[in-house]
């Protein structure tokens, strides 16, 4: 599969590119998301949290996980594509798939200083107790107005019934 500018990795081959990444004294960032039906409210977040640091790595709800997380409809993109999509964006890093509902194992694995959440999420940001633990912080991101992949469903539904 090709890459472009991001890539695909294991969560194991992530935290030895972290690790290397803080060798070298830089900051890794990661946030997380299902990113199914991607549109500009998602490439504004993402170019934000790549802003906070050095690289970005985003984790990827699975197929199975998007499916428990959002109902049986979803994703309407599968994962592999997903994956591609995120990693072809000028702002991506990295991106890393995982089949739990959240990401905080995979946080706890990989160990990123710095930890981003849309600020809609900003009731609960899952791992970050561990990255506070472990010297890093939380970043909160605002949401553009409008745009979500629910409403871009709505709209198609809706005219394509």
């Amino acid at each position: 599969m090709t890459t472009f500018q991001g890539k695909i990795l294991t969560a194991a081959a992530m935290r030895a590119e972290r690790d290397r990444l803080h060798d070298a004294g830089r900051k890794l960032v990661f946030t997380n998301g299902c990113f199914d039906i991607l549109h500009a409210g998602h490439v504004t977040y993402l170019a934000f949290a790549r802003e906070q640091g050095d690289a970005l790595c985003v984790g990827l709800n699975s197929d199975a996980s998007v499916q428990r997380n959002k109902g049986p409809l979803r994703p309407v993109v599968d994962e592999r594509n997903r994956a591609t999509l995120l990693a072809s964006l000028r702002a991506v890093d990295y991106v890393v798939i995982f089949d739990d509902e959240e990401p905080k194992g995979l946080i706890g694995e990989i160990l990123p200083d710095v930890l981003v959440k849309g600020r809609d999420w900003a009731h609960y940001v899952s791992g970050r107790d561990i990255v506070e633990a472990n010297g890093g912080h939380v970043v909160l991101a605002d949401m553009v107005e409008g745009l979500s992949t629910t409403n871009v469903i709505a709209k198609i539904v809706a005219a394509y019934g």
